[in-house]
């Protein structure tokens, strides 16, 4: 059987469930059959030629590890599937490739180490690209061992390609590399903490290995930056699902990725191959029965101990009975111990999970509450602000009581004179925020509060919110305090302590939990949302935590700040000479 017809074959099974499969992964196949039906109508097409030429490479390799160590390295159905799509789409009239971004995310022991290291070889050698750069870049140099150290046993290994690769030290690079002689090309590690930040790099090749630990986008950034003089180039994104939903892997590349995968997405990218393999959840905001069982908003369809589920999130191991074995009593044990599930689901079944140690908000139930229509008929409106980061950012947000609900809004502000310098060090897309109108860049060195105030007063006349009062952290807002009252505001001081916000903070999240609290798109506003961790007191009360928080979190500090008058209504307050009642 030609190997088109296994991969056509394969797309099928999937859609007809023949091989169990989660949306996205179908989706992945859905995407394989309707690309064939174009072919002869658009600019890309199926080199078969190229793709068998890339198996016929990785038959050349042994396995290292496990029940087949030894024996020729034959690939899967599943792994057929992956490189038979990056290797065998060509631009018609060019001849390069097609992909030039790929997203694989598998749960662990799928073999992913191996095969980025197969391929890693492939682009520094036989890819014939003249003097390529290939690297690996992790958080951890141990992490970029996985990957490097496994091309380096595999060559080591290989009968036929020993001779033509070398594992030598380069001086310029420091550290050593894997060399293919005849070219003079190699393959290196970065990772941040030995300081290997690939200054300068021109890679041809990039791999981005475990990206869900990636705080920021760095290297992503590095790599497509430094592409750009390539002709056939290629980033790949490996990993597994984690607990940090705010880090980018979740926040802007799964979400991107299965808008690219789900055919009813108006978002296409033909440049950009995608494959997931996970467990299913409820995507919906509602309770939806599956069989005999009621899943909540999030929840996981897939029972975690039928053999469907495990083939579900591990294509490659899943059909192996010891390993389905295996898993069975790793599930049984994280059940006795709820404090092992946590890994269960991301490592084993590939699940993203909100469940970061003292992390505040579970971000599934936040997006949830996203509406695209603010709801009509706002009045009243508390606005909070937290105004202790001048350098940095700071934020406003308005809070709308409604029936039993609430309704947020939020908008932030940064001094220009400080931005590329905190795009530099906080690694998030600041310049994006401002150019969509998310974040609105002051004059100088330090935040304007006036142009803060004029903002939040033409946001409310515009809108005809009448303000019940200004909700403000007391540190450093003497003066905007005094102009305000000056004003005629009413104004509260929102002390910064367990006493003042502990209510209001739980009493946010239940609002949230209980789909009581709606927002507008506010990407700024997600992102400081899911940065957010909370300490606690020996009574069980609550606070943000801005000490502990990995980025910032003012526009939801801004927020609990509004919350704490919005909760209870507008609380009469007792002024004494320019002066104003503690909260």
């Amino acid at each position: 059987m030609s190997l088109l017809k296994e991969l056509e074959n394969y797309s099928k099974a999937l859609l007809n469930d023949k091989i169990p499969s989660c949306k996205r992964h179908k989706w992945a196949g859905l995407r394989f059959l309707s690309d064939l039906d174009k072919r002869g109508s658009w600019r890309w097409d199926f080199d078969e030629a190229r793709a068998e030429r890339y198996f016929q490479w990785m038959r050349l390799f042994k396995h290292r590890k496990g029940p087949l160590a030894g024996q020729i390295k034959e690939p899967c159905d599943y792994e057929l599937f992956v490189y038979g799509n990056i290797y065998g789409w060509i631009d018609g009239k060019t001849e390069n490739r097609r992909f030039r971004r790929t997203y694989e995310q598998l749960a662990r022991k799928q073999a992913k180490s191996q095969d980025k290291a197969i391929q890693a070889l492939y682009e520094i050698s036989a890819f014939g690209e003249p003097s390529a750069e290939a690297y690996v870049a992790a958080t951890k140099k141990e992490q970029t061992r996985f990957v490097w150290g496994e091309a380096k046993w595999l060559f080591e290994n290989s009968d036929l390609l020993k001779d033509s690769f070398t594992c030598k030290f380069d001086q310029e690079l420091l550290q050593k590399v894997i060399m293919h002689k005849k070219s003079g090309s190699f393959f290196s590690r970065l990772s941040k903490d030995d300081g290997k930040k690939g200054d300068g790099a021109n890679p041809h090749f990039m791999i981005l290995d475990e990206y869900h630990l990636h705080e920021t986008t760095e290297y992503y950034d590095l790599g497509t930056s430094g592409m750009k003089t390539r002709a056939n180039p290629l980033l790949s994104i490996i990993t597994t699902a984690g607990f940090e939903l705010n880090n980018p892997c979740y926040r802007v590349e799964y979400d991107y990725i299965s808008k690219i995968l789900d055919p009813n997405s108006p978002i296409e990218n033909d440049r950009y191959f995608a494959i997931v393999c996970e467990l299913d959840r409820n995507e919906t905001d509602q309770v939806v029965r599956v069989g005999d069982k009621e899943v909540e908003p999030g929840g996981i369809i897939d029972d975690m101990n039928t053999d469907e589920a495990i083939m579900k999130a591990n294509p490659v191991t899943g059909n192996d009975p010891t390993t389905r074995e295996n898993i069975r009593i790793e599930v049984a044990e994280a059940q006795d111990k709820p404090e092992k599930m946590r890994d269960v689901k991301t490592k084993t079944f590939n699940i993203w999970v909100n469940e970061r140690v003292c992390g505040y908000m579970n971000m599934a139930k936040w997006g949830f509450c996203q509406v695209k229509e603010r709801p009509a008929n706002l009045r009243s409106c508390y606005v909070g602000l937290d105004l202790s980061a001048k350098i940095d950012l700071v934020s406003a947000g308005f809070e709308l009581p409604y029936q039993d609900k609430f309704h947020v809004y939020s908008h932030s502000f940064m001094p220009r004179e400080t931005f590329l310098a905190r795009m530099d060090s906080d690694k998030v897309p600041y310049d994006i925020w401002v150019e969509n109108g998310f974040l609105t860049l002051t004059e100088g060195a330090v935040v304007d509060y006036r142009a803060v105030v004029k903002y939040v007063k033409d946001t409310v006349l515009q809108n005809g919110w009448f303000i019940e009062a200004f909700c403000i952290d007391p540190w450093g807002a003497l003066q905007i305090s005094a102009d305000l009252i000056d004003d005629g505001y009413t104004v509260v001081e929102i002390i910064q302590g367990m006493k003042t916000l502990s209510e209001p903070t739980k009493n946010f999240r239940e609002m949230v939990y209980s789909g009581r609290m709606s927002y507008e798109k506010s990407p700024v506003l997600t992102w400081a949302v899911g940065n957010a961790v909370t300490r606690k007191d020996h009574n069980g009360n609550i606070m943000l935590d801005k000490d502990k928080s990995t980025q910032r979190i003012d526009p939801i500090a801004a927020l609990i700040n509004a919350h704490t008058q919005a909760m209870v209504g507008r609380k009469k307050c007792v002024y004494e000479a320019r002066g104003m009642r503690s909260l």
